[in-house]
């Protein structure tokens, strides 16, 4: 049976129980590590994870809806628009109205949003890169087996 420490190293190790055989809590526990690497990756950017997501989204797909980003992310709008709001007031991307649908609003990036685009991804790279290390390599293979759990095609 495998152990986790309680505190990093430090101090006796649990016996995990039942909690070894579930995915869920080994997704849980890789989720986990993989945010806080991701948090000490961002340091000074002032960026989540999903914060960065949103930016990436609108990179790719200018003038997406907050709607659009919400269904893709598994976010409720709420909390979308509470992210959005974010970066609006940081100045990182821009509200305007959709051409095709004057109710909804069209997300772009703005010059400031790009440039933090660039050096969080340079930073992300080295992030992923810890990880996929640790997998032998074997990253795109988890990518996928993680894709059929959720149900995002290729």
């Amino acid at each position: 049976m495998s152990t986790i420490a309680t505190d990093g190293d430090a101090g006796p190790a649990l016996q995990l129980g039942w909690l070894e055989a579930l995915l869920g809590f080994h997704l849980r526990m890789a989720s986990a590590a993989v945010a806080r690497d991701f948090a000490g990756a961002m340091h000074g950017l002032d960026l989540t994870q999903k914060q960065y997501a949103v930016l990436e989204l609108i990179d790719a797909n200018p003038g997406v809806s907050q709607i659009d980003l919400a269904t893709t992310l598994g976010t409720d709008r709420a909390t979308m628009m509470a992210i959005v709001d974010r970066l609006d007031g940081r100045q990182l991307l821009t509200r305007r109205r959709s051409a095709s649908d004057g109710r909804r609003q069209a997300l772009h990036l703005t010059a400031a949003g790009a440039r933090l685009l660039i050096v969080a991804r340079d930073r992300i790279a080295e992030h992923e890169q810890r990880f996929i290390a640790a997998l032998g390599g074997r990253g795109d293979h988890l990518i996928a087996m993680l894709r059929e759990i959720y149900g995002r095609p290729v």
